[in-house]
């Protein structure tokens, strides 16, 4: 909302300069985001009038003219090319010394031979408007040798509200200054609007067939109009300044209406209408061209103003280019002030892909009181400018939006705002608004004023209170209540604790999209039916991710496309394989790719391997212990592949990447990638004390002969069962195939520490927990000790 400090300050006029009101404004949540010059500095510009003008002798499109600037009865002769200078016209004069916008400085100058003593000047040229067909001419009344500056009120300032969307009431002068007027305590001057004197039987008929759509429709016939008439000086910069063009008198005059009241109006073109006017909802196949140009083919859901002939303007957006006034021929007019439902037009405009003043205002909600008085104003204006006999005012309503009472807790707003305001500090303020107070004791009903379509509920009213009080003036208190520490679950670990870990291994997170290509879904977990958006912001962005490894490798690939040759990522985010809660469990994933370790002089440049990214998952895990067990998954290679198995449950899955992804994604190695659930996680031992031994451990190392369909994991599981309480620790240490192994036999080799932390072991006990394990083995998997 862009409108001229001097216009309102017509309306209301608080002792604040230009700095402090825009101050007020933005404090009062109606944000001031410009405040700028009505024109630039220049000086020494008067009032002029051309006295004479006769063409130069040595340049055709020159003219030489004889000008009084008010310089004590003498003209000055100045040389002008513009092509409306003549005789009697006033324009502003720029005199032998002043300094034009731009640093461009007046002297007296000869042009083709014949002297000028001063500049006659456009609008552009002063920078009072961007367009300029020739000299500025200024009205006939204006006051030769007056100071142009002064004359056209050049000191103004233009304010620009940056309003949110729930202020459509500030839409206008009239708002703006309410505001002022509450926030100030200062003295509201309302716009003075008198009912024209009916001189004329003339009306049209006006049915509602939409009445939800349009609870009010007033409509005046004007006969006898001027429409060529010139639109006032005063007029075109108040519109000017409000970021509005002027266009004609009968246009400007609803435009400026619009900016003052906040009601949007249109006029048509009474001789081009037939029979009444009918609101109603538009008909299949029906069609409209609008004011842009526009040939619009309406839809059923779009309000339309008729007559008999079919649309003649689209309700609350534009009007018909085939009813619109036409400039020195239209002669009678009907004039058209209504409410239209927020709802009905909301949404229209972007979908048409162009808007209007009024669609803007008519969205937010137009205040549904303001019709009549909004008829009259421009009905006033029409007459002094065009002249015209006005008819009597034709206005059709049904049910008006209702305007519930809201109630608002005295000792409520004590507790939001921190401060202690009396009822009747509060019903003072809510009055300065507009609004309709009555008291309960300490609870206020609060009716809302017609314009004001954003209070709704207590909040609001709050909200009221504290803009009138000011926000600067509210306390500044820290907040005091009860703190207590929360219980912890001491069998549960958060998930940053996690990632925390990963970090501590070299691993960065990344935060990845949870909308993925339908394509990662096939290649890497085989789902051919994923969760489909509806509405996908791109097109490789369509379906939601059943697991976590596309957007990894895609990141990887990133990385490797700039240069990165050692990568280390996981991200711990939510997987979507339904659409109820439980379908979408929280995953950690993580890939590694390149050398084990940091180039350096000291190590070998050695890749990365599966059992490196699977020290890394029994890290997370720790103390607890993984079992892993061979798998088939669709992302990983088929002999490096591995499900992760703790406390009996498949929680997640380990493995290098296929070789036919690797391929496809011109990748120039395997990563090693893993996926976990993170309920597992985040669960954890309590941990127990326990006492140090302090007598030497013995150690025992087996080697067992079994077949190689026989899994690591199957021999320590099978020992893991039998062990005594003296075993501390069995690892393997050696696998071996070859000289001294049957074909189709492996042989392992297991470290078995034994120790105990009361008393040395005996060779017996030793024994007797060493022949346990081998019996187990021997039992269970046909494993022989191997000698």
């Amino acid at each position: 909302m862009k409108f001229s400090e001097s216009w309102l300050r017509e309306l209301v006029d608080p002792a604040l300069d230009n700095a402090q009101l825009a101050e007020l404004l933005t404090m009062a949540g109606l944000e001031v985001e410009g405040n700028d010059p009505a024109a630039p500095i220049f000086d020494q510009v008067v009032v002029a009038q051309v006295v004479d003008v006769r063409k130069h002798e040595n340049a055709e499109k020159l003219n030489v003219c004889k000008v009084d600037a008010g310089q004590g009865g003498e003209l000055l002769q100045i040389v002008c090319g513009a092509p409306n200078v003549a005789p009697g016209v006033k324009v502003p004069c720029a005199l032998v010394g002043a300094n034009l916008p731009g640093d461009f400085k007046i002297k007296e100058a000869k042009l083709r031979g014949v002297e000028s003593f001063g500049m006659l000047c456009s609008a552009r040229e002063l920078g009072v408007s961007e367009e300029s067909d020739g000299l500025l001419l200024l009205p006939g009344d204006a006051p030769v040798g007056a100071s142009f500056r002064d004359y056209y009120q050049l000191d103004d300032r233009i304010l620009t509200l940056k309003l949110t969307p729930n202020r459509a009431d500030c839409l206008s002068l009239t708002g703006i200054a309410r505001e002022v007027a509450a926030l100030t305590a200062g003295a509201y001057k309302p716009v003075a609007v008198a009912p024209a004197m009916v001189r004329i039987d003339t009306q049209r008929a006006v049915r509602l067939e939409a009445g939800n759509a349009c609870p009010r429709y007033a409509g005046r016939v004007i006969q006898g109009v001027n429409a060529a008439a010139a639109t006032p000086a005063w007029m075109k910069r108040r519109l000017e300044r409000s970021g509005v063009r002027s266009i004609s008198a009968l246009v400007d005059i609803t435009n400026y209406v619009l900016m003052e009241l906040g009601q949007p109006m249109h006029a048509f073109d009474n001789a081009r209408l037939q029979g009444d006017i009918v609101v109603r909802m538009a008909k299949p196949s029906e069609s409209l061209e609008l004011l842009n140009g526009k040939q619009l083919a309406l839809e059923t859901d779009m309000l339309v103003i008729a007559d008999a002939s079919g649309p003649v303007a689209l309700a609350g957006i534009m009007g018909g280019m085939l009813t619109s006034v036409r400039l020195g021929q239209t002669q009678d007019v009907f004039l058209e002030s209504a409410f239209f439902s927020p709802s009905v037009i909301n949404g229209k405009a972007r979908r048409l892909g162009f808007g209007s003043d009024s669609s803007y205002r008519y969205e937010r909600g137009v205040d549904f009181g303001n019709c009549r008085q909004a008829m009259e104003r421009a009905t006033e204006l029409i007459l002094a400018i065009c002249g015209g006999n006005p008819g009597p005012i034709t206005e059709t309503l049904t049910e008006l939006p209702k305007r519930a009472a809201v109630s608002l807790r005295v000792p409520r707003v004590a507790r939001v705002l921190g401060i202690d305001l009396g009822a009747e500090q509060i019903i003072g303020m809510l009055k300065k608004l507009g609004l309709q107070v009555e008291r309960e004791e300490q609870v206020l009903n609060v009716v809302p004023s017609s314009y004001r379509f954003d209070i709704n509920i207590e909040e609001d009213l709050i909200e009221e209170v504290a803009r009138l009080y000011g926000y600067d003036n509210l306390p500044t208190r820290p907040p005091v209540s009860v703190q207590a520490m929360l219980k912890q679950d001491g069998k549960l670990r958060s998930a940053l604790s996690v990632k925390l870990a990963l970090a501590a291994r070299d691993y960065q997170e990344i935060v990845s999209y949870a909308f993925v290509e339908a394509q990662w879904e096939a290649d890497f977990a085989a789902n051919n039916a994923p969760v489909k958006l509806l509405n996908p912001i791109a097109s490789q962005m369509s379906v939601m991710r059943s697991t976590l490894i596309g957007g990894l490798v895609s990141t990887l690939i990133t990385n490797l496309n700039r240069k990165h040759e050692r990568v280390r990522l996981f991200e711990v985010a939510r997987v979507f394989h339904g659409l109820a809660a439980d379908e979408q469990p929280e995953k950690l994933a993580g890939l590694a790719y390149g050398s084990r370790q940091h180039e350096q002089w000291g190590v070998d440049a050695t890749r990365i391997d599966f059992y490196d990214v699977k020290a890394d998952v029994e890290a997370l895990l720790a103390p607890r212990q993984a079992g892993f067990e061979k798998a088939d998954h669709p992302a990983f290679h088929p002999g490096r592949c591995a499900q992760i198995v703790l406390d009996g449950q498949v929680i997640g899955v380990l493995g290098e990447l296929h070789p036919k992804w690797v391929q496809n994604y011109d990748l120039p190695a395997a990563p090693v990638l893993f996926e976990m659930d993170l309920a597992a996680l985040i669960e954890r031992d309590l941990i127990l004390a326990k006492s140090v031994s302090k007598l030497q451990p013995v150690r025992r190392d087996l080697a067992f002969v079994v077949d190689d369909a026989v899994q690591y994991q199957d021999i320590l599981d099978a020992m893991a069962s039998v062990k005594s309480a003296c075993v501390t620790t069995i690892e393997g240490f050696d696998v071996y195939r070859g000289k001294g192994v049957p074909e189709g036999k492996k042989s392992l080799a297991f470290k078995v520490v034994l120790q105990d932390t009361q008393k040395t072991l005996s060779d017996a006990e030793i024994d007797l927990a060493v022949s346990q394990l081998v019996a187990a083995l021997q039992q269970r998997h046909d494993a022989q000790l191997r000698s």
